[in-house]
């Protein structure tokens, strides 16, 4: 894992444009008030330190194909060995772009084993460090690789857990992620329902209790129009050729319905992934059968569901206990 002292990337290519205030000034726009509530928000998630996992393992040669585990923490006051605990697997965000690893959700992680849950936090390999062009940002995603890497980690982390975390009950596990990571995970629990000739489709569903994805790019379509973390998506595919031809492999609101049960956590006020993306992943996935949970809290932006220090992060572990225990 990178030094916990390291600096933490900021900025994910968000729907903002050019400088943002960092606090309302009176006066200003409702538009103004929004990014400067934004950009407070962002700075307190990147503000907290990473936190050390118990211990790392790899699931392939790469030096990003690993897996950080945390132990839960026992309740203070308990005494006897502790009941063994829900598996909580964690895929990070920010725009599958290089610059943005596992580090920043680290925090996040700590806080989930402090509420009792195992967590598995996994890094995948991301798009060049390098951007495309000057003043553009790091390019996304590596086609096949970030799928490889996501697709071998999940299939990997029943036996490393086993070995490496014994405290995690994995047949109560439970997927997370965040923004890109929110669709990583959403994608993962669609790997049976994936074209025939997909090199990651399985036989059969993952044995999970359930996917909490949080202000997911859940739908590639939607996120396309919106231009959602400056062309993220469309960068993933492999520009707009790849885009076309691979949307049907990647895309999770054209993977339904999974039959694994799913809640979306969308703040209201996100302007990185807005709330449309998620309620049109919802949409889909009624119109195909299923039913999907949508939280939306008012007043949240993108980065709140992922920071210890704001409350919807408890309602973000709440989501999570009620598939897992």
């Amino acid at each position: 894992m990178p030094e916990a002292d390291a600096p933490l990337p900021r900025a994910l290519g968000s729907a903002r444009a050019g400088e943002t205030p960092t606090a309302a000034e009176p006066g200003s726009t409702p538009g103004r008030d929004a990014a400067a509530r934004a950009a407070a928000e962002e700075e307190s998630v990147f503000s907290h330190a990473p936190v050390a996992p118990d211990g790392t393992a790899a699931y392939g040669d790469h030096p990003d194909q690993v897996v950080d585990f945390y132990r839960p923490r026992s309740a203070a006051g308990t005494s006897g060995p502790a009941p063994r605990a829900p598996l909580v697997v964690v895929l990070h965000g920010g725009a599958w772009r290089a610059p943005y690893d596992r580090r920043h959700i680290t925090p996040f992680a700590d806080f989930l084993a402090r509420r009792g849950f195992a967590v598995a936090c996994v890094e995948y390999r991301r798009g060049s460090a390098t951007p495309a062009a000057p003043g553009e940002d790091a390019v996304a995603g590596r086609w096949p690789d970030t799928f490889d890497d996501v697709a071998a980690a999940l299939d990997a982390l029943p036996g490393l857990a086993r070995e490496a975390l014994p405290q995690a009950d994995t047949r109560r596990t439970v997927l997370t992620g965040h923004s890109a990571g929110g669709h990583l995970a959403l994608w993962a629990a669609a790997r049976h329902v994936l074209p025939a000739d997909a090199p990651w489709r399985t036989d059969r569903p993952a044995p999970l209790r359930g996917v909490v994805a949080l202000a997911p790019i859940a739908d590639f379509a939607v996120a396309e129009k919106l231009d959602v973390c400056g062309g993220a998506a469309r960068q993933l595919l492999g520009g707009e050729e790849g885009f076309v031809e691979r949307q049907p492999c990647a895309d999770p609101a054209l993977l339904l319905p999974t039959g694994i049960a799913t809640t979306l956590v969308q703040g209201r006020d996100d302007l990185d992934v807005p709330q449309v993306v998620a309620e049109s992943y919802t949409e889909a996935a009624a119109k195909a059968g299923e039913v999907v949970g949508l939280t939306l809290l008012e007043g949240v932006g993108h980065f709140p569901l992922i920071d210890p220090a704001a409350d919807a992060c408890a309602v973000v572990a709440e989501e999570i206990a009620q598939l897992a225990w």
